[in-house]
């Protein structure tokens, strides 16, 4: 049992209340009564609405159901249930044309389109990765990936592969930034003069491409170029393995990747009591003080990671250039759905986590505004908040952040908020949710995934959804990613805040995302998703050959694509003419999907990984891959596609498949033969009483089996 001590009325943790009093109060100027007053407040006063915005959303849901359980075995009359959701208040109004009001954030939200990592908050060397990737080596990322078609030969360095790599980078610097009758391939020589850059004594198409320099103007060892905002730095060392087989001794191209990253206290985490949520604060402050380590061992020796310093160029009127070495970081709060017990308020009731976190995520955030050169350099803390349904919870995230301003003796509107379009709620008041939030609002972007989980769990009653890889395919979902562009766009982000969109699942299938992931800037949006600092490196280049800014203009002039009558378009299956084998198949893919993910999440704590799925295909997965799965598995147990006996024997056949590709992990525990560990029945459940869940999300039933893990562990 853990200790608590009392502040301002609030049972805490005392591993959470040293970690405050201790690390992150000082140096903020907070004083700690003003702080735990401050939190015992929100707690208190903000717990009750809290409290009543969830019943809300239960209410809501429990009137859908019933108007679907009346219609039961009737036709789907879509004019009927648009007006019906208007009656009860879950489709609002939409009110007339507005720009949000968001001030003072920093370029690499409001002005330069590119890629966005997010990673786990609770895993420092994964956090400092990312802060990172704002920079990275195009010739690795085509080198060690499939990116160029095939993997390099096993064994050293293969000549003619690196070759390839060299050539395939040339291509990308002549579409980028062409020469005036001439090409990077055959380039020799690359110098300055008279502030422009010359290559082979021939300019660039655009001069105004080239930004800047290190070492001398005849022979420099870095020459920095800009296309579309994003920069590129030209490497040139004739000692290097490369450069000297090199004409030019161009040694590496080094591109600006990462702009921005969020740093995930929520789906990728598994954070469940004190002990789990000071060790994602804790990191979070290392990297607001810019000091966080993580020391590792590789190749037989010990290695520190930190964050990398801004890099220094002479520009080209011979003033000096800094630029960002890291990535602008965002963090991610939880929902308003969840609590901890951390802290417990006067009832004895678990505080609402996403209180706590805004409290205290902030606070750290104050360590960055207080120092130069560190995160913001406009003065702004960046929260992405997750899982809003519609505007009245958007406007009461406000609300808590109006208090945490107020306590923290911050401006107005200093914290920044995202907001995830990923509950239909939002999706369908989505241009009011902005207006809720439009002092702060710096972010919109949209989630498959939870947006899909929450798709199947609103209309559960309303019959047997598609198949998984058919609900994408339908109208819905095109409506859905188009809309939240046109209404973005409309209500004036661009220039201030990003547009952006979901992850690439497959980090090991980067030809594939090269192939299919330039569709987002193409869509609009200025940043999208990636799953590690390379794909960064690589999906950046989508960046270069889609001018995202002209793409949204021409958007603005066309006006609205999508309408609510399409996003209200269920995806439910039209045609029920499964064979057996298509229905097993799509519940075993389902249940090892889940299994795959639970049994890490419960066993080890690990919130986010790379799991391999039922065809050994690695996939990044978190809570929102596992939400669709069981909701999916629900829905057909709900209305017989499937009997309970065949999901329990897809479930222990997938256990035994999970069991077997994660043979060579030692701190792995079987599920097979007996069924009957802790992650098995939390898989079990989030299938068996997926229905029940709120909203269909995991939390309430991993949490749970988490702490009975942790305490059985002692």
């Amino acid at each position: 049992m853990s200790t608590r001590v009392d502040r301002a009325g609030l049972a805490v943790d005392e591993i959470l209340a040293d970690f405050i009093e201790q690390k992150a109060l000082p140096g903020s100027g907070v004083e700690a009564a003003t702080f735990w007053e401050g939190l015992s407040a929100l707690a208190h006063e903000l717990g009750p609405k809290n409290r009543d915005l969830l019943a809300k959303r239960a209410d809501l849901q429990g009137q859908i159901d019933n108007w679907h359980k009346g219609r039961a075995n009737q036709p789907h009359d879509a004019k009927a249930y648009k007006a019906f959701l208007e009656q009860i208040g879950y489709l609002l109004p939409e009110g007339g044309d507005f720009t949000i009001e968001t001030q003072n954030v920093d370029p690499e939200i409001a002005l330069v389109p590119g890629p966005q990592l997010v990673v786990p908050i609770t895993n420092a060397r994964f956090a400092l990765n990312a802060a990172n990737a704002r920079w990275g080596s195009l010739y690795d990322a085509f080198y060690g990936t499939d990116a160029m078609g095939k993997l390099p030969p096993k064994g050293g360095y293969d000549k003619g592969h690196g070759a390839r790599v060299v050539a395939r980078a040339r291509v990308f610097l002549d579409e980028a930034f062409p020469i005036e009758g001439g090409s990077h391939a055959d380039a020799r020589r690359y110098h300055i003069h008279n502030g422009a850059l010359l290559i082979d004594d021939m300019p660039l198409a655009e001069p105004g491409k080239f930004a800047g320099y290190t070492g001398h103007e005849k022979a420099p060892d870095t020459i920095l170029l800009r296309n579309h905002g994003l920069h590129v730095e030209l490497v040139f060392d004739r000692t290097h393995m490369i450069g000297a087989r090199d004409q030019a001794g161009l040694a590496d191209v080094v591109i600006e990747s990462a702009m921005s990253a969020i740093m995930d206290c929520e789906d990728s985490v598994a954070c469940v009591d004190a002990e789990d949520k000071v060790q994602a604060y804790s990191n979070w402050l290392g990297l607001m003080k810019g000091d966080l380590e993580a020391s590792f061992q590789k190749g037989g020796k010990t290695m520190t990671r930190r964050l990398n310093e801004d890099r220094v160029y002479t520009a080209a009127d011979g003033s000096e250039l800094v630029v960002k070495g890291r990535a602008l970081l965002w963090v991610r709060n939880v929902g308003h759905l969840m609590t901890n017990p951390a802290i417990l308020t006067r009832d004895g009731g678990e505080i609402y986590e996403g209180l706590m976190d805004a409290m205290i995520t902030v606070l750290i955030a104050m360590h960055d505004l207080k120092r130069d050169g560190g995160n913001s350099v406009h003065g702004s803390v960046y929260v992405v908040k997750p899982k809003m349904h519609g505007p009245e919870e958007v406007a009461f995230t406000n609300e808590i952040f109006d208090r945490v301003e107020q306590v923290l003796g911050l401006p107005q509107y200093t914290v920044k908020i995202g907001i995830m379009d990923e509950e239909r709620r939002t999706t369908v008041n989505l241009k009011e949710c902005i207006r809720a939030a439009k002092n702060r609002v710096a972010f919109i972007n949209t989630g498959f995934l939870d947006r899909t989980g929450d798709e199947i769990h609103t209309s559960m009653e309303a019959g047997p959804f598609s198949r998984k890889d058919f609900i994408k395919r339908k109208a819905w979902i095109g409506g859905y990613e188009n809309q939240n562009v046109d209404i973005g766009l409309e209500c004036g982000l661009q220039g201030k805040a990003q547009i952006g969109k979901g992850m690439w699942a497959m980090p090991d299938a980067m030809a594939a995302m090269l192939e299919t992931k330039i569709e987002h800037p193409k869509s609009g949006a200025n940043c999208a998703w990636v799953p590690s600092p390379t794909a960064a490196t690589l999906h950046a280049l989508h960046y270069h050959k889609v001018d995202v800014i002209a793409v949204q203009d021409k958007l603005k002039r066309g006006g609205r694509r999508a309408f609510v009558e399409t996003i209200l378009d269920i995806p439910l299956a039209s045609y029920q003419a499964w064979t057996d084998d298509q229905i097993q198949r799509e519940v075993e893919n389902n249940a090892q999907g889940i299994l795959g993910y639970v049994v890490r999440w419960i066993d080890q704590g690990v919130g986010c990984s790379k799991v391999p799925d039922i065809h050994d295909v690695a996939l990044m997965e978190d809570r929102a891959t596992c939400r669709i799965s069981a909701q999916h598995i629900a829905n057909w147990l709900h209305h017989g596609v499937v009997s309970e006996a065949q999901v329990r024997a897809a479930m222990e056949k997938m256990a035994a498949v999970v069991d077997g590709q994660n043979a060579g992990d030692p701190a792995y525990h079987p599920m097979a033969p007996g069924f009957d560990g802790i992650a098995y029945q939390a898989a079990c459940d989030l299938v068996f009483k997926g229905r029940e869940q709120p909203s269909g999300y995991t939390e309430p039933v991993l949490h749970p089996r988490r702490l009975e893990l942790k305490a059985a562990q002692g």
